[in-house]
């Protein structure tokens, strides 16, 4: 896999994960950014299945409860844009719901790249359409 824990920035609030940004260039540890990298490491290893951190992503309501969908979607496992909707309650909210799993702040950790169009192609992806092959294929997904 071409992506790294030297391409992933973390920004933390009040010792929180709030945001992700992938294909970032690589600045000072700091001991949040220790604790999220080691797990980041062990997931791109196979070793780790579920993330263990404090998370506090910024966004309406409406993106934090599919955000929170999002993080029971089993490792390995893909749903539909259409599976999220209707686990919250909003099945005609599919559109919104591909819009907020857009707005993630915290990808891998907050799996977005589990979810696939209805018709199986893979949609789109905050790290590029590649990245998220890579990451199902490393979750045996695809």
């Amino acid at each position: 896999m071409n992506l790294s824990t030297n391409t992933i920035t973390t920004h933390y609030q009040d010792d929180k994960l709030v945001e992700v940004r992938l294909n970032q260039p690589k600045r000072s540890p700091s001991a949040n950014l220790n604790k999220v990298s080691e797990q980041l490491d062990e997931y791109f290893t196979g070793k780790r299945k579920v993330f263990q951190l404090d998370l506090a992503p910024s966004g309406t309501p409406f993106q934090k409860k599919v955000w929170q969908a999002l993080q029971n979607i089993p490792y390995g496992e893909t749903k539909t844009y259409q599976d999220i909707a209707n686990s919250i309650g909003r099945p005609t909210a599919s559109r919104a719901v591909a819009n907020a799993i857009g707005a993630n702040p915290i990808p891998i950790i907050i799996p977005c790249h589990r979810v696939i169009r209805s018709d199986g192609t893979l949609g789109g992806y905050s790290g590029g359409v590649t990245i998220k092959k890579q990451l199902l294929s490393l979750e045996s997904a695809l």
